[in-house]
């Protein structure tokens, strides 16, 4: 188990994580910083826990529009069935792994803010 800081709109907080995730929590906090940010100038100043919240609505809205293009996307027919190549494995299957990996970011993100707002830190 291992402690990180990560800074989320000019402030620590320290969140454990497992052995070798440090760097990827460092990710996820930056992401979230930035939709605190964005959420902060479009809203201006307001508390810890609301600002938290319209950041992980901002993230869900990104995760709700990704999921529904790659819907379209699947929902499309191609005029020329997709080859895969050798070192790609495929268009289908590279969106599954950005999807998977993106909702697996989301989920994280999602887990650190609950866990920020239920300690009211």
């Amino acid at each position: 188990m291992a402690l990180v800081n990560v800074m989320i709109s000019g402030r620590a907080y320290t969140i454990a994580c497992d052995d070798g995730e440090e760097e990827h929590l460092r990710e996820l906090g930056a992401l979230v910083d930035a939709k605190a940010r964005e959420a902060q100038e479009t809203v201006g100043q307001v508390g810890d826990q609301r600002l938290l919240l319209m950041a992980a609505l901002l993230m869900a809205d990104e995760v709700f529009e990704a999921r529904n293009r790659q819907a379209a996307l699947n929902q499309e027919p191609a005029p020329v069935p997709p080859q895969p190549s050798a070192d790609s494995g495929g268009r289908g299957e590279a969106e599954r792994i950005a999807a998977q990996v993106l909702e697996q970011a989301v989920g994280r993100a999602e887990a650190v803010i609950a866990h920020l707002v239920e300690t009211g830190t």
